[in-house]
């Protein structure tokens, strides 16, 4: 029963906890109505496409195709490039090579240990005691079947993400916590199920859709508590993939772009040709999109909640009007980072262009380029939209709750919702 003592209850909470902003059954159970069955169809999703790991395939020795092994140079010898037999180019016959001596320390070669000449001019120089990765050729001669094709990176991967941890949780405390262990589920649902069951060839839109989802509820679900709040903005969320999703279909087809461009998408059309290249385009667009909208819509359902916490007599309107000037704001930083964001994982790929002394509109026609282009533009018009459509939303729920709206008698009762 909504009774005096209850609200007045929940007004100190608010006091000693931050803000709390009531919504109605009725919002609350409308609500429902639109996120429960989609809930539902996303879980069903994932049981009815759930892969059950990685299907097997014959291992073609090629590129990220090799069998590997961990190995870790044991020593080094410096000796006249003349005498290696390797001849170092414009350098002469007088220059310093290195004979290094790399020891299998995993598989069941370990132990194991092979030579391999380095020239002065190559970029990746050894040291002793370094760890490597081995690549494993086992049809080839026994003196060939090992050879470094890494540098192993594990300790400092392990304690930069270990850093980036306590940063997120000294600062975010449980809030941070929280984040990190739906980060955690989301690489958890991208390994193993988006990347499995695009891999066995069903349709890299519907399980990039059901995916994305899935991370989506939980990652906004478990960082900002199961309120309406959040659910607005999971609503805001899931319109603009949509968006994004009939945007990157039209304008894919369109510009008539294969997805196929690099070396990687090769090797897999090769070992996989179920999957649809092009659709798996697609859905790296809205995979991409995910974690931007996520940011965009939780900030603007929080502005205008606040605002309204602000302002309980503002009408939807006002905080509509008063939430976009945050938005415009959001929109423009966030549209600048995703085009350099772009831009800098692309750059040896422009400069090849620059050295080329290639148009920009030639560059920009090259479907290597073309492909960036949609997929930035694309994010970016769904990233947009996402604003207005989610600060209205919020205005809306948030004003048409009349007991929040009429706040409270001189006898402490909220108004019941007719």
């Amino acid at each position: 029963m909504d009774t005096g003592t209850d609200h007045s209850h929940s007004h100190s909470h608010a006091h000693a906890h931050g803000p709390v902003h009531p919504v109605s059954r009725h919002l609350r159970n409308v609500i429902a109505a639109v996120l429960v069955p989609f809930a539902v169809a996303v879980v069903a999703g994932l049981i009815v496409l759930w892969p059950g790991g990685v299907p097997a395939h014959q291992r073609t020795g090629v590129g990220f195709d090799q069998q590997t092994q961990s190995g870790q140079v044991v020593k080094i010898v410096s000796l006249k490039c003349s005498e290696a037999n390797a001849g170092s180019g414009a350098s002469g016959d007088a220059s310093i090579c290195k004979r290094a001596t790399i020891e299998v320390t995993s598989g069941k070669d370990k132990g194991r240990t092979f030579t391999e000449i380095v020239q002065p001019t190559q970029s990746r120089q050894y040291s002793l005691n370094q760890k490597v990765v081995l690549a494993y050729a086992p049809k080839a001669p026994k003196e060939l079947q090992y050879s470094v094709t890494d540098v192993d990176r594990s300790f400092p991967m392990y304690l930069l993400a270990g850093l980036f941890a306590v940063a997120v949780i000294a600062i975010g405390r449980m809030r941070g916590l929280l984040a990190l262990i739906a980060l955690v589920i989301s690489f958890a649902i991208l390994s193993l199920f988006i990347l499995p069951a695009i891999l066995r060839g069903d349709p890299p839109l519907l399980v990039a859709v059901i995916g994305s989802s899935a991370i989506m509820l939980i990652a906004l679900y478990m960082c900002h508590g199961l309120n309406a709040r959040t659910s607005v903005a999971v609503i805001g969320t899931l319109c603009s993939l949509f968006l994004i999703g009939v945007l990157g279909s039209v304008f894919i087809a369109w510009s008539h772009l294969t997805g196929n461009t690099s070396d990687e998408t090769g090797t897999i059309h090769a070992l996989y040709p179920n999957i649809e290249i092009r659709g798996l385009l697609l859905a790296g667009v809205i995979i991409g999109s995910l974690g931007v909208l996520d940011d965009v819509t939780v900030t603007q359902t929080s502005a205008v909640w606040e605002l309204k916490e602000a302002d309980p007599t503002a009408d939807w309107r006002k905080l509509y009007i008063a939430a976009m000037r945050i938005g415009r704001d959001h929109i423009a930083s966030v549209v600048n980072t995703l085009v350099l964001a772009y831009a800098g994982a692309a750059l040896p790929l422009l400069l090849l262009f620059s050295i080329a002394s290639r148009s920009v509109l030639g560059v920009a026609g090259s479907e290597l380029v073309a492909e960036e282009i949609v997929r930035t533009l694309v994010g970016s018009i769904g990233l947009v939209a996402s604003v207005p459509l989610t600060t209205v939303m919020a205005a809306l729920v948030v004003s048409a709750d009349r007991g929040h709206n009429n706040g409270v008698s001189s006898g402490g009762r909220r108004r019941r919702a007719k």
